[in-house]
């Protein structure tokens, strides 16, 4: 009889259910306490663990997949049996319990947490920084890190009391570019400042009580300068505490009737304004 190297799903062998303990020791990666005690995380979708497959900082260790979607991600599945990667067939069942969606896609990959030390993200001489503070929409810290990707950004801090990086909502938000950027975080926000500092970053609140908008600072060539963008909460903004330790605070102008900016929407605004001086 035939080997297969590394576990490799037989076709003869029947589809793992939602009992199979390795089913079971994958959900509890559902959870943060579970990640965090595992140092792993979940990942679905064929983008996703395309993003993770290319990633060269960490590992994947397993891929779960239903048979018709096997058959749609043949390649895909080719590229993981390439590099050694177990993969597990599963039922609709198994695939639907390690889901974070509605429409449960049956290809899930477990992978490696991404966060690296403050000192591995920064080292180097960063020039485009994003720190989320306290920031506990899934949805927003995932988006900011997919915009900070895409501005150039050199990293993505998730301090103090945020959101985990690896929350499925969040992972999919990112679409991929939690995998492109170095990835830190740190409960203690003022070890992220002075990281920040130590990497001659200068730290700019978002703030939209700030006496000065981003287009002044623009104008005097301030966005120009190695930069950290911090960012605060969607309800709540950042403390004053917060604001007090930081070396500036710039708002994004607002020219109509609107209120305020969604954080995202903000994060872009500033990281953009950051990318583009730096650049020219």
């Amino acid at each position: 009889m035939s080997q297969h190297p590394h576990g490799h799903h037989r076709p003869e062998a029947a589809p793992f259910t939602e009992r199979t303990p390795r089913v079971v020791a994958a959900r509890h990666l559902t959870r943060r306490q579970g990640r965090d005690k595992a140092g792993r995380f979940l990942v679905e979708g064929a983008q996703a663990v395309r993003e993770a497959l290319a990633w060269k900082t960490g590992e994947v260790h397993e891929l779960f997949v239903t048979a018709p979607a096997a058959q749609r991600n043949a390649e895909l599945l080719q590229a993981a049996s390439a590099q050694g990667i177990r993969i597990s067939e599963v039922d609709d069942k198994a695939a639907a319990s390690l889901s974070e969606t509605v429409t449960p896609q049956g290809l899930v990959a477990v992978c490696d947490v991404v966060p690296q030390p403050l000192e591995t993200a920064l080292r180097g001489t960063p020039r485009l920084v994003a720190v989320l503070y306290g920031v506990s929409d899934p949805g927003n810290a995932g988006t900011v890190t997919r915009v900070a990707d895409a501005a150039g950004a050199d990293a993505v801090i998730f301090a103090g009391d945020t959101v985990d990086p690896h929350n499925g909502k969040c992972v999919r938000a990112s679409t991929g570019s939690l995998f492109h950027l170095p990835i830190a975080r740190s409960r203690d926000a003022d070890e992220v400042f002075a990281a920040c500092r130590q990497a001659g970053l200068r730290l700019v609140a978002a703030d939209g009580y700030a006496e000065q908008d981003l287009v002044e600072a623009s104008a005097n060539g301030e966005l120009a300068q190695p930069t950290a963008w911090v960012f605060g909460s969607e309800a709540h903004g950042l403390p004053d505490d917060v604001v007090a330790k930081l070396d500036t605070s710039l708002k994004v102008p607002l020219y109509g009737a609107a209120e305020s900016l969604n954080l995202a929407t903000a994060a872009a605004v500033c990281l953009y304004a950051s990318a583009r001086d730096q650049r020219n």
